[in-house]
């Protein structure tokens, strides 16, 4: 839902989203859908100059707006099709769920965040960019969004030192979570819910994000 042929940062978000296709972890779909959405919305104004650089960017409370390729990677490591229902845990600016919007529709997103003031202003940044519908609230990420529940996939934009037991509860048999697992040192975790419930995990590479924050 990109902006008007107006758009100043139009050559900037199309160069980085051909630079993210080229890479062998990115699908074509997921390149799109960052190419889709304005990036430069969801930083804070002071930084908007950078928002097109492949890296992460300070939003105040000690959160970050992640890099590009690392929302892109997360993405087709979740294989997301259009009307898939999708739990993400660490709403930040909003950035991430509205490249997770363009794949599977806006309606069909649902995210937790910790910090009361980032949840308000993500509603307000995604409903300015046209993604509205994405349900954003406020809560302990840990404890997932069960009213929504059962989930295609689920991933966590935070470090844990495990996937959270209730986010996995809520995810349906057959589907797929993405995080960082680990404390001081992360890696990325793609993980299939068997039937029984169990996980099948897959490493997919050092990462670094910032911590969980909850309730304990």
């Amino acid at each position: 839902m990109t902006e008007d042929a107006t758009d100043r940062y139009a050559d900037e978000r199309n160069a980085l989203a051909d630079a993210l296709a080229r890479r062998p972890n990115v699908s074509e779909r997921a390149a799109d859908a960052v190419r889709a959405v304005p990036r430069h919305r969801f930083v804070p104004e002071r930084r908007r100059e950078h928002a097109y650089e492949d890296r992460p960017l300070p939003i105040g409370g000690g959160q970050t707006i992640s890099a590009p390729h690392m929302v892109a990677i997360m993405a087709t490591e979740l294989d997301l099709r259009e009307g898939d229902r999708v739990l993400e845990v660490g709403t930040g600016c909003g950035y991430h769920a509205a490249v997770t919007a363009e794949l599977v529709g806006a309606e069909h997103v649902y995210s937790v965040e910790y910090l009361a003031d980032l949840a308000e202003r993500a509603r307000g940044t995604l409903a300015d960019a046209g993604y509205g519908a994405v349900s954003v609230r406020r809560g302990d990420g840990r404890d997932g969004w069960p009213e929504h529940a059962p989930y295609d996939a689920a991933y966590l934009t935070c470090a844990a030192p495990e996937f959270p037991a209730a986010v996995v509860d809520q995810v349906a048999a057959g589907g797929v979570l993405v995080a960082p697992i680990g404390e001081s040192r992360q890696r990325l975790v793609r993980a299939e819910k068997r039937a029984d419930g169990g996980l099948v995990e897959s490493d997919e590479g050092a990462v670094r994000f910032v911590q969980m924050q909850g309730d304990e």
